[in-house]
């Protein structure tokens, strides 16, 4: 899969979880540039992520991660 095309997808997952149509994910994107973006919420978009990619991620994998193009780096080594 593309980077573009990664980061597509992970803009519509982004925008279903945080409900916000608008919303644009980069790779330089963090928890405090969203508006919501809790623990739950968190929880709710890996659990949407390793849906839509079809991957798992550890707990330890998930916390250290420090923005979303960690998050895309993961998920690219995963798929």
């Amino acid at each position: 899969m593309e980077k573009s095309q990664l980061y597509s997808k992970l803009t519509a997952i982004f925008r279903e979880v945080f409900d916000e149509d608008e919303l644009n994910v980069t790779p330089q994107t963090t928890a405090d540039d969203v508006d919501g973006w809790d623990s739950l919420s968190h929880i709710r978009l890996v659990l949407a992520v390793s849906k839509a990619f079809g991957v798992k991620f550890s707990a330890s994998e998930i916390g250290n991660l420090k923005n979303v193009g960690e998050f895309a780096a993961l998920i690219e080594k995963k798929a």
